[in-house]
């Protein structure tokens, strides 16, 4: 299948079949797609939360109480659940060790193209926290990940549900992700839907390509 016929296929789901629960290599394989998930200037400024308890679930449910509590039984059914979390900040020493992981993967030919990536990198570093929004920008990295996420899940023939319905600073303090310079993001469920998912048999609707797009 094409991956148009993936992203034509797959819809948020609203419920999930507590009993069926994802095969551990498949969930490997969607792990492996959100560390390899590009991101601007390689800053890979996230971090991945794997819930597949009951325990480790209901941790997570915690962040989907009061207004957020429609999100819970997703987040107790599903298979898996992955927060996906951004980093508050790049600090010098975060920016160290991702070039000297890309110069232990052979990213740099010579010294100055090592020179002229770590220029380059600070230098959207401080573009953004000069700006003040350091935290939007890498949220939106985040976002990448997410994205590259729902479409491997269906392409693997898994149902998903992302959740920005939910309780970020709950969240924050349930993991003590404030202390480890994070902040929670958003929220997968990873499953098999219910027979109960009304959303299963409705068509997928989208604005027309007219509408969106631009030719030059």
């Amino acid at each position: 299948m094409s991956p148009v016929s993936f992203a034509r296929q797959r819809y948020t789901t609203k419920a999930y079949d507590a009993s069926r629960q994802v095969d551990q290599t498949i969930i490997d394989e969607l792990l492996e797609l959100l560390r390899l998930s590009p991101s601007s200037v390689n800053s890979q400024p996230w971090h991945f939360v794997v819930a597949s308890t009951a325990e480790g679930k209901a941790r997570l449910a915690k962040g989907a109480q009061g207004g957020f509590a429609y999100n819970q039984p997703k987040i107790l059914d599903a298979s898996h659940v992955i927060l996906i979390c951004a980093r508050r900040d790049l600090d010098e020493a975060y920016l160290a060790e991702v070039l000297q992981q890309e110069a232990e993967d052979g990213r740099f030919r010579d010294d100055a193209a090592r020179t002229t990536q770590h220029n380059t990198r600070s230098s959207y570093v401080e573009l953004h926290r000069g700006l003040g929004d350091m935290q939007h920008w890498t949220e939106k990295q985040a976002y990448l990940a997410l994205g590259t996420l729902l479409l491997g899940a269906a392409a693997k023939g898994i149902d998903a549900t992302p959740m920005e319905g939910i309780d970020r600073q709950a969240l924050d303090e349930e993991l003590g992700l404030a202390a480890q310079g994070l902040s929670s993001v958003v929220a997968v469920a990873l499953g098999y839907r219910s027979d109960s998912d009304f959303n299963a048999a409705l068509p997928k609707s989208r604005l027309p390509a007219e509408r969106v797009l631009t030719r030059l």
